[in-house]
């Protein structure tokens, strides 16, 4: 199944399904997975840390994680690697199958999880301000996806309705097409392709 493919849509923050944590140490809100039944391809969710946690373990998929709220999170790794993120949205990019776990800093914490199969697909993470108007190419062999960090914001599509903070949408690969994203605040934006097709 190609899931770059999968048709584009608007995913509105109260349409995201709250499930617990592989692990059960936690919650998240799942936002997209693709394709829907296991095995997944491509994920993204936000993370809801309320207490120091080991940190599920997801074998040959690379995960980026993003704070979005609280005061900071701390990874320490299993090989000694220790990396905090703070406001407002350091991120990190590792490998699921390394063990770490999650320290609060100081209070829970939201955290924006972007995980892709490495065998399968190539991603890349990109955050953004948006002012004015900002394009996005969908091509046969690229697709989008955007979460809306902040503010407000519309397409020239009248077939995807605007976004509002915490928002998301998926812009579907296919035939080479230009979406006009208009509107004010910050995104963070993510091409996903082949894992063969890194241009």
């Amino acid at each position: 199944m190609d899931i770059l493919t999968t048709p584009s849509r608007v995913i509105p923050a109260a349409d995201y399904q709250r499930e617990r944590w592989r692990n059960g140490l936690g919650w998240t809100r799942e936002i997209l997975r693709l394709p829907a039944q296991e095995p997944w391809q491509l994920r993204l969710s936000i993370a809801e840390i309320e207490h120091d946690a080991a940190f599920s373990a997801f074998p040959g998929i690379e995960r980026e994680l993003v704070l979005l709220e609280g005061e900071g999170l701390r990874l320490r790794f299993a090989d000694g690697r220790c990396q905090t993120l703070l406001p407002p949205y350091q991120r990190l990019r590792f490998a699921g199958e390394d063990a770490l776990d999650g320290e609060l800093v100081d209070g829970p914490t939201r955290d924006f999880n972007l995980m892709w199969r490495r065998a399968d697909l190539h991603a890349e993470l990109l955050h953004r301000p948006l002012v004015g108007s900002m394009l996005f190419f969908c091509e046969p062999q690229v697709a989008w996806a955007i979460h809306l960090l902040a503010g407000q914001a519309a397409f020239e599509d009248p077939m995807l309705p605007p976004l509002e903070a915490g928002d998301s949408v998926w812009l579907g690969a296919g035939e080479r097409r230009r979406h006009a994203l208009h509107g004010a605040g910050e995104l963070l934006a993510i091409r996903v392709s082949p894992a063969a097709h890194v241009a």
